[in-house]
């Protein structure tokens, strides 16, 4: 079932999204997440899903707490293609996510609060700049309900850039940059985050401080049920409203 906001968002970001490759793949992600993040786009798009438009079932079994420690709601599955989803981070000492890069293109819009955000670039792992850390490749399980972590080896990594994002902007990264973020604001920070692109790296590459995870780790994901996904999906049209 979809009402009249989830066709035109999905209308929308099929749209936008079909045709272009690389870099100009990054800069229609970044356009249309900026124009559906909007409050007048998606407020009432937000309530709509509250109210059982769309595919709840379907969209609640891919809707969990992060191991990188947001709370992710999926909006809009649109398959191989691209999944919109609404991404609720809080505060606290030890909310920033372990440095990672992505398995495709993907663009973020703040509606509310402010997010941090550090980009990093590979170091010489025999050299003393930068810092020391673990590399693991994490990748999803045969059925997608695992997080699995690989070991990859060491690694040196140097912070590149230190940025904050308000409420109302954004960006854009392509699959490789390794970058991690946090809630930088004392409420919750709400983004609107797109994933797309239909070549998709098999893996992620995840560092973290050196031994920090157990080589073969896996973490389970925890899906929320359809009571559940509609309540915060209710919760979050009262946080952006």
């Amino acid at each position: 079932m979809g009402g009249r906001h989830v066709h035109g968002a999905r209308r929308l970001l099929e749209e936008a999204l079909d045709g272009p490759t690389g870099d100009g793949l990054v800069r229609a992600a970044r356009a249309v997440v900026s124009e559906l993040g909007a409050e007048e786009r998606l407020l009432p798009l937000v309530r709509e899903l509250a109210e059982g438009a769309g595919d709840p079932s379907g969209c609640a079994l891919l809707s969990y707490r992060h191991v990188l420690g947001f709370d992710k709601l999926l909006l809009i599955d649109g398959g191989p293609r691209h999944m919109l989803r609404a991404h609720i981070w809080h505060p606290g000492p030890n909310a920033r996510e372990d440095i990672h890069n992505h398995r495709s293109p993907l663009a973020s819009h703040v509606v509310r609060g402010a997010l941090g955000m550090e980009l990093y670039e590979t170091a010489d792992p025999a050299g003393d700049s930068g810092v020391a850390a673990s590399c693991y490749r994490e990748s999803l399980s045969d059925d997608g309900a695992d997080w699995l972590l690989e070991p990859a080896g060491d690694a040196r990594l140097r912070l590149a850039l230190t940025m904050e994002y308000a409420a109302g902007s954004g960006y854009a990264l392509p699959p490789y940059a390794l970058h991690r973020a946090w809630c930088a604001s004392t409420g919750p920070t709400v983004t609107l985050f797109l994933e797309t692109g239909a070549e998709r790296r098999r893996y992620t590459d995840v560092f973290t401080g050196p031994g920090a995870a157990d080589a073969g780790a896996m973490a389970r994901k925890k899906p929320l049920d359809v009571r559940d996904y509609l309540a915060e999906l209710s919760v979050l049209a009262e946080l952006i409203g």
